[in-house]
């Protein structure tokens, strides 16, 4: 068999988890609940968007803290854990798909002494010695879009996306523009295939990634035609992969590097390094950067190699994928929730570099923070310009120390983010930076003027001010969501558009400055294209009159939508569409909220003093309370209905907890259910538990239910308990 590390540009190479504290200022229970919010949010911006918000370091810090708070408190892991998946999601744009075989994830190895970690642990679990020691096959990391494509009797039949690991998006029509990736196995692949002819089916699997040369000539076609450029070819190959239309993808000059198998069942290998091999005789492109290693110095001699040569590479990598090679040996090891246990990712130290600090600049968000972010000489980092970088809060600022005019230490975190590591202070540049004063958080918005505040044990500078004009579009794109006033038809875009044009500038303008007329005349931003022989021309296009009055109407229909919803909408800190219904249902109108003490608000059930304290600072806002009464004045309704007649509490006093998976209900509409009859539903089980209801492959909660003696009921109780209303007989 060619050794593949001889066509390889290193050529002359020769043939558990991370512990992480749990914060003691929050009760494990709630940390959990707020990291997988965390988790699940920056998955979404990475997988469905491209347009990664975290840095993969960040990322893996959090996922480590909740993999250590679950390993503490088995109780707290729920099914939607993060955890318990691999991470991803699904389109609704494409036909969803069900891979062969689940795609999971890759633990990762931070530095080099956590990769020695993983050796160890996987050298004894395998029994490794010196006389038999255990096969390792070393793989570039490569920095691109995982796609699994499937080919039934040698013939390519479909391709797909690794979506959440389970499903995936048919990009089948976008991949087969992709010229490297073969239509049909060659012969000499296709021989070692079992049972040819049969209907045999295998899903491979790899990189679907733009080259560096290509990711150049795209971003200079779309500076040049005034679209926005690719932030780094990671998003530029995923952007282009999902493409409606196929042409799109084939001029975006995509490739591959396939490494995996769903099953190895029907081919006739026995380890990874013959399993690349096999891979090339079917026709397809796999990285000759590869190599077999028996010891842990060849690894990080091949981790070492991989480091100092990335840059010469025509794509990116972030790391290097170290496996075991025999697959009776992966089958043995098996995997976690979300990872294999016989492989692990090395991740890269990011790349650093000098510049100057110039300026610390105030970015105002939707909901008032105030985050200063660095300005700095344009330096290349990563393959790409950067310019600027957030500095978080002014504890992220002290704690770095880095001021004005210092000469700083920068680098994309993950390969992705820009990040400042801190000054440079050597020497004279040491002196300079002593000498320059400390940089502080104003005392006044920047945007509109008024004052800023900081909650007790918080870190964040907020203006509180609904007329914040740098607040302005994220507070009307919130206003118009589904969970506040509902108003379909207003995109992001269409919004801002509506706030640079003067025709928005708060919430109330929707219902007294609007109009069909000024909406159906507003400048899209959006050019129609004409081209004549020898020029192109260009005519903007508008909104019109048709969609105008459609969104107009769902303004109009926004009216009655509710006190609760427009408590959620007006942004208030803290007020999510809970907290709204459970104040809206307390206080009646937005007038008795408004004049209601932060001691009796966090006197209702469900209302912490933290809460209470947000709710009256907001409506000590006169500009906030000006806003308000222009609402009243539209029409807008700011009572709350009277409720439709409540069910008898006959479960209050009683806690459940629901574990398990459920046959006739989902378990959030169960819980909702046994709330309406005044029983609480928590997401863990104590001693206070009055019952535990179980459904098939209940875990954990069921087994410290049996541990503490809480009564267990199956998922026929629940429904009596539902119709009924009453626990069944016995209990």
């Amino acid at each position: 068999m060619p050794d593949i590390a001889q066509m390889s540009l290193f050529g002359d190479f020769p043939e558990e988890q991370k512990s992480a504290a749990v914060p003691e200022q929050q009760s494990p229970a709630l940390r959990a609940v707020e990291l997988r919010g965390l988790l699940d949010h920056a998955a979404y911006q990475y997988y469905a968007l491209d347009a990664p918000e975290m840095t993969d370091a960040e990322f893996d810090r959090l996922l480590q803290e909740l993999l250590a708070i679950e390993a503490l408190h088995p109780e707290l892991v729920t099914p939607d854990s993060y955890t318990q998946r691999v991470g991803g999601y699904v389109s609704e744009q494409f036909e969803p798909v069900t891979h062969a075989q689940r795609m999971y994830s890759m633990d990762d190895a931070m530095d080099l002494d956590e990769l020695d970690e993983w050796l160890a642990r996987t050298d004894e679990a395998l029994g490794a010695s010196e006389a038999n020691p255990v096969a390792y096959t070393c793989e570039l990391k490569i920095d691109g879009l995982g796609v699994a494509l499937t080919y039934r009797d040698g013939q390519f039949v479909r391709a797909a996306t690794r979506g959440d690991g389970t499903t995936g998006e048919n990009v089948s029509a976008n991949v087969r523009t992709v010229s490297d990736i073969p239509r049909s196995l060659a012969p000499a692949g296709l021989a070692s295939v079992v049972g040819q002819g049969l209907g045999q089916s295998v899903e491979v699997r790899g990189e679907v990634y733009m080259p560096k040369r290509s990711f150049v000539r795209l971003n200079e076609e779309r500076d040049n035609s005034g679209q926005p450029v690719f932030a780094n070819p990671r998003n530029a190959a995923a952007g282009s992969l999902r493409q409606k239309d196929p042409r799109i993808t084939a001029h975006r000059d995509l490739a591959t590097f396939i490494y995996a198998v769903a099953d190895e069942g029907p081919i006739s290998v026995t380890s990874q390094w013959e399993f690349l091999q096999w891979l090339r005789d079917c026709g397809f492109a796999v990285n000759p950067n590869a190599r077999r290693c028996t010891s842990a110095h060849e690894v990080h001699e091949f981790c070492e190699q991989a480091l100092a040569h990335r840059d010469e590479l025509d794509y990116d990598i972030d790391g290097v994928v170290v496996k075991v090679d025999s697959f009776a040996s992966q089958d043995a090891l098996g995997f976690t929730a979300r990872a294999p246990r016989w492989a692990i990712a090395y991740k890269f130290p990011p790349e650093e570099k000098r510049t100057v600090l110039r300026e610390i600049r105030i970015q105002v968000g939707r909901t008032g923070v105030l985050t200063p972010v660095a300005e700095f000489d344009p330096v290349v980092v990563a393959g790409s310009t950067i310019a600027r970088a957030t500095l978080h809060n002014i504890d992220e600022i002290r704690r770095k120390d880095v001021r004005e005019g210092d000469t700083i230490v920068v680098h994309k975190a993950g390969d992705v983010i820009p990040e400042v590591v801190g000054p440079v202070l050597e020497g004279d540049l040491g002196a300079e930076h002593a000498a320059r004063p400390e940089w502080d958080m104003p005392t006044h918005c920047p945007s509109c003027g008024a004052p800023v505040v900081r909650e007790e044990g918080e870190v964040a500078y907020r203006c509180v001010s609904i007329d914040c004009p740098a607040q302005a579009t994220e507070r009307l794109i919130h206003w118009g969501s589904r969970n506040a006033m509902d108003i379909d038809g207003l995109g992001d875009e269409l919004v801002g558009r509506m706030v640079e044009q003067g025709l928005l500038s708060d919430v109330a303008d929707f219902y007294d400055r609007l109009s069909t007329e000024a909406l159906a005349s507003l400048d899209t931003g959006r050019v129609y294209e004409t081209k004549s022989r020898d020029h192109e021309m260009g005519d903007s296009i508008l909104v019109g009159a048709k969609i105008a009055e459609k969104i107009m109407a769902q303004v109009e229909e926004s009216k009655s939508r509710g006190l609760a919803r427009v408590l959620f909408g007006l942004g208030i800190r803290h007020v999510g569409a809970n907290v709204g219904e459970v104040l809206a249902r307390r206080f009646g109108s937005i007038q008795a909220l408004a004049a209601a003490s932060a001691e009796e608000i966090s006197q209702v059930e469900g209302i912490g003093p933290k809460i209470a304290q947000s709710v009256c600072e907001f409506f000590s806002v006169r500009d906030n309370m000006a806003v308000i009464e222009r609402l009243r004045a539209a029409g807008v309704v700011l009572e709350q209905e009277a409720p439709a007649e409540v069910a008898p509490q006959t479960l209050a006093g009683l806690t459940f907890v629901l574990t398990g998976t459920l046959e006739n209900f989902k378990r959030k509409e169960a819980g909702d259910a046994l709330k309406a009859l005044g029983a609480k539903v928590s997401g863990s089980v104590s001693k206070r538990t009055s019952y535990v209801i179980a459904g098939a492959a209940a875990g954990s909660k069921l087994t410290k239910a049996e541990q503490l003696g809480v009564p267990v009921l199956d998922e026929a109780a629940l429904a009596e308990i539902l119709s009924t209303g009453q626990l069944p007989a016995g209990e």
